[in-house]
């Protein structure tokens, strides 16, 4: 081989591992995002200085925002999926006030440093209850946001599902296509989401590192068991829930604590999926509480002596 050729295919070479390196930096790194410490709170909020939302850059297009457990106790997640031309967001928050929580801001925001202010804005709900849609107020009115109503006329009417909770839908973002997938069980108008780009199934509350809240044990069922059969002929790399509240060791925090150090990982795998789908066939027709260290199915029941919890530690002597 002449020392030519050699510097053709050694100059080669570099540029092609360059590019690859190139690629691999924009891409999101799931170890990274499995390991990540999120803002927990404090033991005193009082001296705490975290901000009201942690904005996470998994890559170029993907966010994961936390809301701050010393701004509201649930602490929950939302996601931001930009698009070619519109920009998704799932969940506003657990907040009203702007100036308390500024979660339109801070999108709109990721959307500027884009140099794109144009891009359109979709906001959606993983499910209804208040924690996930306190915020919306912030979007409703907004010019180029669409914010589908959390209710179940709406959803059904914007996603065009005819037979509830049977279908699919998909939510063309430009160059990024979602599945949406009903899921019922934990709420009535509870949503997966699919994101063709991570790979990532966003299953709001239905399936987090915390406890499972079953409103609706058989429709719940039903519903792991589509998302388990939607998982094995679609490549999800991940199960991304909307709370985290287990430690790494497994333990539960209580309900309400503002404070929880040692968090277990956001990130749950599509093996989590089968296996709640397995343990909940496994439980049969009669609600149970199932203990994991990855979840823990707590059937309404479980709920209401939660909520009872609750109110008994946020209720002065």
């Amino acid at each position: 081989m002449s020392i030519c050729i050699r510097q053709v295919l050694v100059v080669g070479l570099a540029a092609w591992l360059g590019g690859a390196l190139s690629a691999t930096s924009q891409a999101g790194d799931l170890a990274e995002l499995r390991d990540k410490v999120w803002i927990h709170g404090a033991e005193d909020c009082e001296t705490n200085r975290d901000p009201p939302l942690e904005v996470f850059r998994f890559d170029a297009d993907t966010y994961v925002l936390r809301q701050s457990k010393c701004v509201n106790w649930e602490a929950p997640f939302m996601y931001v999926l930009f698009g070619q031309h519109t920009v998704f967001v799932q969940d506003t928050g657990a907040t009203e006030d702007a100036a308390v929580f500024p979660v339109y801001e801070t999108i709109r925001k990721l959307i500027q440093e884009r140099g794109n202010p144009q891009l359109k804005m979709l906001v959606t709900h993983s499910h209804s209850h208040g924690d996930h849609i306190a915020g919306d107020a912030q979007f409703r009115g907004k010019p180029g946001v669409t914010l589908v109503e959390p209710n179940n006329e709406a959803v059904r009417k914007f996603f065009g599902f005819t037979k509830w909770p049977q279908g699919a839908a998909t939510v063309d973002l430009g160059g990024r296509v979602l599945t949406v997938l009903p899921a019922p069980g934990h709420q009535t108008e509870a949503l997966a989401v699919f994101d063709s780009r991570t790979g990532w199934l966003l299953t709001g509350d239905s399936v987090l590192p915390g406890r499972l809240y079953v409103w609706d044990w058989p429709t719940f069922k039903a519903s792991v068991r589509r998302m388990v059969e939607f998982s094995r002929t679609n490549p999800v790399t991940a199960v991304m829930g909307t709370h985290i509240e287990l430690s790494r060791t497994g333990e539960q925090f209580p309900a309400g604590t503002p404070f929880q150090p040692n968090e277990a990982s956001l990130v749950l795998t599509p093996e989590d999926l089968v296996q709640l789908d397995r343990l909940l066939q496994k439980a049969g027709d009669e609600p149970k509480e199932i203990v994991t260290d990855s979840y823990v199915v707590s059937p309404v029941g479980m709920l209401k002596r939660a909520i009872s919890a609750i109110i008994k530690a946020l209720t002065p002597d």
